[in-house]
C-alpha cells in the first residue's frame, strides 16, 4: 500500500466509519465554505470550488448540504476566516510527512499537530524539509465506464497532460499544477466531470515499513486525520501487503 493513497485502504482497521464519515462532510463543508468565499459563489466560475463540489459528490454527500456549504460563504455573517496551512516533518522510520490543513486558530493547529508528532514517535520540521522529497501534481480521476483507455489517453494527451494510465479501477491523468485547471476543463467537456480533481503531493522515493515501524506511523497519520483543521495527509511509505494483514487482523 502506498502513502500517496491517503490511507483509503486502511480506514476499515478503526471500526468507527460513521465518525469517520461525519468528520470527512465537515472537512468538506470547510473546503467549500471557503473556496466559495475566496472567490465566485458559481463553481463554473471558481475552479477550486468545482474541484471542492466534486469531491463531496464523490463522497456521498446530499446536494442540499453542499448548497448549504455555499450559502453560508455567501451569507451577510462573516463567519470563521480560515487560511490555509502546510507542515512538515518525519514519521517513524523517517517517512516524510505533508500536513495540509484549513485554519482560523494558525497557533491552535499548529500545537496540535506538533503534539500528534510528538506523541507518535515523529518530528515537525520547518517549512520545505520535505516537500522537496515530493512532486506536486495536478490529477484527475475517472471511472472505469467513462471512456475507454485509448479514448482518455487521447484526450489526455490533447489537452496537455504528462501522463494517463488506465486500469480497472479506472482512469488518471496527471499534469504540471499550472496546467491542472485547463487539462481538467477539456476532459470534463469530452467526458462530463471528474469522479476526483485536485492537486496532490506524489513522493519521489518510497520507504518500506516493516510491521512495527507501520503500526506507529499509521497511528501518527490517524491522529492527524482525526483533527477537524487537516484536510490532507501525505507520505511516503509502502506497507508490503503481509505486513497490512497483519496489522489488519
Amino acid at each position: 500500500m502506498a502513502g500517496h493513497s491517503q490511507f483509503k485502504n486502511i480506514m476499515h482497521r478503526k471500526g468507527a466509519q460513521d465518525a469517520r464519515r461525519a468528520r470527512q462532510f465537515a472537512k468538506l463543508i470547510r473546503e467549500i465554505t471557503v473556496s466559495a468565499r475566496i472567490g465566485l459563489p458559481d463553481p463554473a466560475a471558481n475552479p477550486r470550488l468545482r474541484a471542492a463540489m466534486a469531491e463531496a459528490r464523490g463522497a456521498n454527500m446530499p446536494r442540499d448540504t453542499i448548497e448549504r456549504a455555499v450559502k453560508k460563504a455567501t451569507g451577510a455573517a462573516g463567519g470563521e476566516d480560515y487560511v490555509d496551512v502546510r507542515y512538515e516533518g518525519y514519521g517513524p522510520a523517517g517517512v516524510a510527512v505533508i500536513v495540509e490543513a484549513l485554519t482560523d486558530n494558525r497557533n491552535r493547529t499548529a500545537s496540535d499537530v506538533r503534539a500528534a508528532f510528538n506523541k507518535h514517535g515523529g518530528t515537525l520540521g520547518e517549512t520545505n524539509s520535505v516537500a522537496f522529497m515530493f512532486t506536486r501534481l495536478g490529477v484527475i480521476q475517472y471511472l472505469p465506464e467513462a471512456a475507454t483507455a485509448d479514448a482518455m489517453l487521447e484526450a489526455g494527451i490533447e489537452a496537455g497532460a504528462d501522463n494517463v494510465e488506465s486500469g480497472p479501477e479506472g482512469h488518471e491523468v496527471t499534469c504540471a499544477p499550472d496546467d491542472w485547471q485547463a487539462v481538467r476543463d477539456a476532459l470534463e467537456a469530452r467526458f462530463g466531470p471528474a469522479a476526483s480533481a485536485k492537486l496532490d503531493w506524489r513522493p519521489g522515493t518510497t520507504v518500506t515499513l516493516d510491521q512495527e515501524r507501520a503500526a506507529s506511523l499509521l497511528k501518527l497519520i490517524d491522529a492527524l486525520e482525526d483533527n477537524d483543521d487537516v484536510q490532507n495527509v501525505y507520505a511516503n511509505f509502502e506497507i508490503p501487503d503481509a505486513v497490512l494483514q497483519a496489522l489488519s487482523a
